[in-house]
């Protein structure tokens, strides 16, 4: 017998026997009969009615123009399943309940990792040379961030040169974004995307986004870890492509930029590798083998 209207109470599928996550936009998450379904109305391409297998995946990415219902969120909460609330494509990443994952093996490594000194710069250290390209001697963090600057400031030059780009230096003044010319602006918005991205992957495998290991004072810094993996393969390509479209563009550059994230992120699955890349930081091969975690990267 189905016990309780909304189904099975115990029957849950661990996560690591999941499928990932689903993308739903216009429509309604709703329970039909004990059963979660989404309803796709007049606004949708293909309007209908689908039964979402929710015990399936691991977490349902809401996007615009759709609504939930309390019956549905009860129904998620019961099964460990997360949702978030995510622009189109996954280009801005706006809240997401708490996700009550079957497994914390993500999450006590991260904080394992992060409470050891020794073990934390050596994740710092590993992440400089995803970034880089090669492991770097030093193990002061103050250092590596200074070497990594001075690259980051010699790849914008060379990123504006490649797609033809004026480029006058980086300039950002918080209180007045606007105020910077279009390819600044075209940067500050692609890493907004990217950001949001990470914060999908770090959501997704219920890691901690405030234990990071190279930033440090913002409630997502291991969000921002993550999503400076990607500076020079996404957020530069997505921000100097969009600032060249927007020279002969009557679009916003904050609109060109979103397409160009949209498109990136599926062509290269930005999220799937982001979920790659934060098992491979925490070094979580390691935790199944049972294999020591001192070593640098």
């Amino acid at each position: 017998m189905l016990k309780g209207r909304l189904g099975l109470e115990k029957a849950r599928i661990p996560h690591a026997d999941r499928h990932g996550l689903l993308w739903l936009s216009r429509g309604e998450l709703c329970v039909i009969d004990g059963c979660l379904h989404f309803v796709r109305g007049k606004d949708s391409l293909t309007p209908g009615i689908d039964q979402i297998p929710h015990q399936a995946v691991s977490m349902i990415l809401l996007g615009p123009g759709s609504s939930v219902t309390q019956d549905a969120l009860r129904l998620l909460a019961r099964h460990g399943t997360l949702l978030a609330a995510v622009g189109e494509d996954g280009v801005r990443s706006y809240t997401a309940p708490p996700l009550l994952p079957d497994r914390s093996d993500v999450a006590r490594r991260q904080a394992e990792l992060w409470g050891s000194p020794k073990r934390r710069i050596s994740v710092a250290r590993h992440m400089y040379a995803l970034r880089l390209g090669e492991v770097l001697p030093h193990r002061d963090l103050d250092t590596l961030r200074g070497i990594e600057g001075a690259r980051v400031k010699a790849m914008y030059g060379l990123m504006a040169q490649k797609h033809g780009i004026t480029w006058r230096g980086r300039h950002y003044d918080r209180a007045n974004p606007n105020a910077a010319d279009i390819p600044n602006q075209a940067i500050n918005h692609a890493a907004t995307a990217v950001q949001a991205a990470a914060a999908i992957a770090v959501q997704a495998v219920a890691a901690l986004p405030p234990l990071g290991f190279i930033h440090e004072d913002s409630g997502q810094s291991f969000v921002l870890d993550i999503a400076d993996l990607y500076r020079d393969s996404v957020t530069l390509h997505i921000a100097f492509t969009a600032a060249r479209q927007a020279e002969k563009s009557s679009d916003t550059v904050d609109r060109l930029v979103r397409r160009e994230a949209a498109t990136v992120f599926r062509k290269q699955q930005v999220i799937a590798s982001m979920i790659d890349s934060i098992q491979k930081v925490l070094r979580m091969d390691e935790v199944e083998h049972g294999a020591g975690d001192d070593r640098d990267p």
